[in-house]
């Protein structure tokens, strides 16, 4: 059983093993977003733990936190900083065309980002960290819960089959950040799920990215919609490519990530 935020659909997308770690595990990040109308709240009583972390002095930001927002890729309800050799892929829902979420790909890891609303008063990371677990648990997996860079983090581990034959598992690290009316995961994959030294400069993406809320009234776990960079074009190979930008600049191509398809 997969629990949701709400409306929205499915991410489906091919993961590799754990000895392959190439990219996300994304099956195991399905288990914060699933079938339409399929969300679960559990009302759990306050965890002093979550508040370990300072979200406002080592980020991610507000908008309204940061004094300029130039020089960062615009991909709307996120800001990201550009890095040599990174790359993005933005992940569509296939029945919209609408961008839901992006994949930042580097040195051969994954850090996958959606932002979600939330209200002034309620945080979301808790309540997420048990629906994950839930979610892994019911496709015969199983979670660790760490305390990690950002706090509170869920380790997710799910069986899985590689080209082969041969058994393993699909391993993704689950961060969360509750910010000012708004939630940020991120999902690590690749050895970033596993190795500190390789989840470096992914998790120093995280704390420099910059959420744009904006002031539209939205239900709490809602996906802020992302957009394509505004000057960014389609190539004849289908990548989108942001024209301005050098490779020093970030300016690896925006390539477009699976179809999101619903799940019944």
């Amino acid at each position: 059983m997969a629990f949701g935020f709400g409306k929205k659909k499915k991410i489906s997308e091919d993961i590799d093993q754990r000895e392959d770690a190439g990219s996300s595990a994304e099956n195991a990040a399905d288990a914060a977003q699933g079938p339409e109308g399929a969300t679960a709240t559990l009302n759990l009583p306050p965890d002093p733990a979550d508040t370990v972390y300072d979200r406002a002095l080592h980020g991610p930001l507000d908008a309204a936190e940061v004094d300029s927002t130039d020089g960062y890729i615009d991909l709307g309800a996120l800001l990201i900083t550009p890095l040599e050799g990174l790359s993005l892929r933005l992940e569509v829902e296939e029945s919209t065309s609408r961008v839901i979420a992006v994949t930042l790909d580097l040195d051969g890891n994954s850090l996958q980002l959606q932002a979600f609303a939330a209200s002034r008063s309620e945080q979301l990371w808790r309540d997420i960290r048990e629906q994950i677990g839930l979610s892994v648990g019911s496709q015969g997996g199983e979670i660790e819960i760490l305390d990690g860079t950002f706090g509170k983090e869920v380790l997710a581990k799910v069986p899985a089959q590689g080209a082969d034959g041969s058994n393993g598992f699909r391993v993704a690290r689950f961060i969360g950040i509750d910010g000012p009316r708004w939630f940020l995961r991120g999902v690590l994959g690749g050895n970033a799920a596993v190795d500190s030294e390789a989840a470096a400069d992914l998790e120093n993406l995280f704390r420099g990215v910059v959420v744009v809320r904006g002031e539209t009234p939205l239900p709490p776990r809602d996906l802020l919609l992302l957009r394509l960079p505004k000057d960014a074009a389609a190539s004849p190979e289908g990548a989108v490519v942001a024209d301005h930008a050098s490779p020093a600049q970030g300016g690896e191509p925006f390539r477009r990530g699976p179809e999101i398809t619903a799940v019944g």
